[in-house]
Formats: structure tokens, sequence, C-alpha cells
């Protein structure tokens, strides 16, 4: 059995998939994300990160975090979430939990990377069939990019991006 080794950057900027337990659609009650978005603040107050983007899909989520300078500790930060989160979770009996064991990670690399990791992230809804357009989907930051000057609100819609086809969860 291979020994996975995490990459740890101080002060860099990931990628993340989390995945709930057996693909439960926990994600798809408002007051499950709810109670994740409580978990995200908590943590976030106790532990700084900066939250550049994200998507959360009734079974898993995407993220782009960066770390404070000198401080490449992402794993606490997800256990906390996730552990918070459960908490409030109202899980069906007999549910052996929320979350899938761990979670996966991709250090970004340029700005490149990071840009192609946005995309992907507030693509995600479409590819999945939920919405046609980034915009319709309420769980995620895009409309908060656009605020930003970082996509035009009709992005995607007239030509597929280039990380469409791609699986990254």
């Amino acid at each position: 059995m291979a020994t996975y080794r995490r990459a740890l950057i101080p002060g860099g900027t990931y990628f993340f998939t989390v995945v709930t337990c057996r693909r439960q659609p926990l994600l798809a009650k408002e007051s499950n994300i709810t109670a994740l978005g409580r978990a995200f603040r908590r943590v976030r107050h106790a532990r700084p990160f900066t939250l550049d983007a994200f998507v959360i899909l009734p079974d898993h989520l995407h993220c782009l975090w960066t770390l404070p300078e000198g401080d490449a500790d992402y794993s606490s930060r997800w256990r906390d979430i996730k552990k918070t989160a459960t908490r409030e979770f109202l899980l069906a009996e007999g549910s052996d939990g929320a979350w899938q064991r761990g979670f996966w990670e991709h250090v970004i690399r340029d700005d490149h990377d990071w840009q192609r990791h946005m995309d992907y992230i507030h693509f995600n809804p479409v590819k999945h069939g939920y919405v046609a357009a980034p915009s319709q989907w309420r769980w995620s930051s895009f409309k908060a990019c656009v605020k930003k000057g970082w996509y035009e609100e009709d992005w995607s819609t007239q030509q597929p991006p280039a990380v469409a086809d791609m699986n990254w969860e």
C-alpha cells in the first residue's frame, strides 16, 4: 500500500475537493449548507485563510484557499470544518457519517493553474447538469467573482471553457 504524502507549501494556494460519505446528497439541503457556512466562518475566524473561490454541489464541494504566510496546515482546518458541520447535519438513521475520509488537494503552481481551477470550480454545476450557466447556481462564488471583474456574467454560455471536460473529483 502506497503512503500518500500531502504537499505542504507555507502560504500556498490550494484547490480542494471534499466529498460526502457514499456521495449522499447532504448538501442538497439548505440547512446543511448553512451549517457548512457556519463551520467555515468559525474555522476561518480561529485559523485564518482566504477563500478565493468555492462551489457546493449536493454530494461534494470544490474550493480554492490561500493560507497565511508561513502556514501550511490545511488538514486540521478541514478536520475542524467537517467536524463542526457534521455536528449540525441531520443525518438519516443508520448513516455512517457525513464525509468521505480525507479530501483531495492540489497545490496551485502559477496564475494559469489558478485560473484553470477557478474556471473548473465555477463551471462545475453546469458540468453536472444542474444549471445551464454558472450565474444560475446559488451556492458558488461566481457572482462575487463577476463583481470583482474576474468574469463576465455570461461567461461560458457562448462556448464551453477549456476545463469543461476535466474531472478533478
